[in-house]
């Protein structure tokens, strides 16, 4: 295969995911893999009802109430101190500074690259929340808000050492490390340049309508280091919403893990696990919960090592000034650095600076819900339930004490989810292991703000890698374990559909 075109391909599965769904909507039994409403959600005639709370997704005390403009994941937790409003605010300036790189007189600002995707968090959070797949050739509106990770299979002793030990979660690509930047400073070439190409995928559903999936191939072109190993494993990555972290990070870890069924001992199909992964602040095996795979275990540790992945900062948790350069990049390696640690730690930004920031992340409120007690919005909730969606998108938590900040504390919140791992089939696998999820797994996301993702970011593609371009396409992408929820929706009529839609948008 020619360095300048790496590519990855989904396996074929024209004959296998879409040609099942059509033959098995065809004479679906609606309902089946159905999770019935619990007793509290129900009214006396069995349909839902708005339960008490359930308006406030990210919990009464601290949900943003009615803000639906573009800013709706901008907001600061409501309860929060006034005495830390300037902390949430010092943090979100950190999170849309732009980065340049070393030495230069904005001593607070350098350290950018040398190789890097975006100079800012914000560049790829947009607005806090979606990014985009490449929607162009220009720069801006190519691939800035999606990445491509990038890893081996373990060859060495060493290697599976640290995959075993959970002290790694992949072991990065030789030359180009475990994610492709496009950008490099001044005299420091970028990586590659990602190119994504889409087939069109017709699917019939039961009553005779026609949804077009596009079906993505990645490639890499204009390799900048040379060839790749032969077995790269390549995953693309769109960059999640940022609203409700902190909360999620307050769900007591045993109310996570009392939903696991690894086996599914109790035969619904659906046997979700959870991830297992390193924390650096620990130095130990921590309960995954952000990114796509379950990845990262904390608020914090995820920023620490996007602040090195993406921009090439180092922190005191991923102390490299050089980012994700490689020995094999030796010019990036040798690169000034922004380092103002002890001589050659290359911590970039100091512990108060990125504490600031991860205490951004896990205050930005979830919005209030949208029309929950419409009638069409309160039928789409029992449909949701009745199919089985709420197995793996469970509703409800509370949380915990755990959390850093006592204003998130005690919350009644609704994210739909339940922070595990699912196998969600051929046609999403991206066969790229992760710690311990596997090829096929994915972390089920939570679905709340998803219906102002237009408002805020101007675009309704969903899923790791925005192949859908709105709810319907993402539902019909689902398979493995999601395989009964997802042809029960096929077998819907529009109507039923709709208000299934209708639901989801008012999340």
């Amino acid at each position: 295969m020619p360095a300048e075109d790496r590519r990855i391909s989904k396996s074929p599965w024209a004959c296998g995911i879409v040609a099942g769904l059509v033959v098995f909507v065809a004479g679906a039994a609606f309902g089946e893999g159905r999770k019935p409403l619990a007793p509290a959600s129900l009214g006396g005639s069995g349909t839902a009802i708005l339960e008490p709370g359930e308006e406030n997704p990210g919990g009464v005390a601290t949900t943003t109430v009615g803000i639906t403009t573009a800013d709706a994941f901008s907001q600061l937790s409501a309860n929060m101190p006034f005495a830390r409003e300037l902390d949430f605010k010092i943090g979100n300036g950190i999170f849309r500074r732009n980065w340049v790189s070393a030495p230069s007189s904005t001593k607070s600002s350098d350290g950018l690259g040398p190789l890097y995707n975006a100079r800012a968090c914000q560049a790829c959070h947009l607005k806090d929340g979606r990014g985009h797949p490449p929607r162009g050739t220009e720069l801006e509106d190519r691939s800035i808000s999606i990445l491509l990770r990038l890893s081996v299979p373990p060859e060495t002793e060493a290697d599976r050492a640290l995959i075993a030990s959970g002290r790694a979660s992949a072991i990065g690509e030789p030359t180009y490390g475990g994610q492709l930047q496009e950008l490099g400073i001044q005299g420091h070439a970028g990586e590659g340049r990602m190119v994504v190409t889409y087939e069109e995928m017709p699917v019939r559903l039961a009553d005779g309508e026609t949804v077009n999936l596009r079906k993505p191939t990645y490639h890499i072109a204009d390799l900048g280091y040379g060839p790749m190993h032969p077995r790269t494993m390549i995953s693309p990555r769109l960059t999640p919403q940022m609203i409700g972290l902190g909360l999620l990070e307050a769900i007591p870890e045993a109310d996570i893990l009392a939903r696991e069924d690894p086996d599914d001992k109790d035969g619904d199909g659906i046997s979700g696990r959870a991830n297992r992964v390193w924390s650096v602040e620990n130095g130990a095996l921590m309960l995954g919960r952000f990114g796509w795979k379950a990845g990262q275990p904390t608020v914090k540790q995820q920023a620490a090592e996007a602040f090195a992945a993406d921009i090439g900062i180092g922190s005191p948790l991923v102390p490299h000034g050089y980012g994700d350069c490689t020995p094999a990049q030796k010019l990036c390696r040798e690169a000034p650095h922004g380092g103002r640690g002890a001589k050659g730690s290359g911590e970039e930004i100091n512990a108060k600076l990125l504490d600031l920031v991860a205490f951004y992340a896990r205050n930005l409120a979830v919005p209030a819900r949208r029309t929950p007690d419409a009638p069409d919005v309160l039928r789409g909730k029992q449909i949701f339930h009745d199919i089985g969606c709420a197995s793996c998108h469970v509703p409800s938590h509370k949380t915990g004490e755990q959390s850093p900040d006592e204003h998130l504390r005690g919350q009644t919140i609704w994210p739909y989810t339940d922070l595990l791992l699912h196998d969600m089939g051929d046609g999403l696998a991206d066969g790229r292991p992760e710690g311990r999820a596997d090829g096929r797994e994915w972390r089920t996301a939570p679905l709340w703000g998803i219906g102002l993702t237009e408002i805020v970011n101007g675009h309704t593609f969903f899923l790791h890698d925005g192949r859908a371009r709105n709810l319907t396409e993402a539902i019909l992408w689902h398979d493995g374990e999601a395989r009964k929820a997802r042809d029960a929706f096929a077998s819907l009529t529009a109507e039923d559909r709709r208000r299934l839609i209708a639901f989801v948008n008012s999340l």
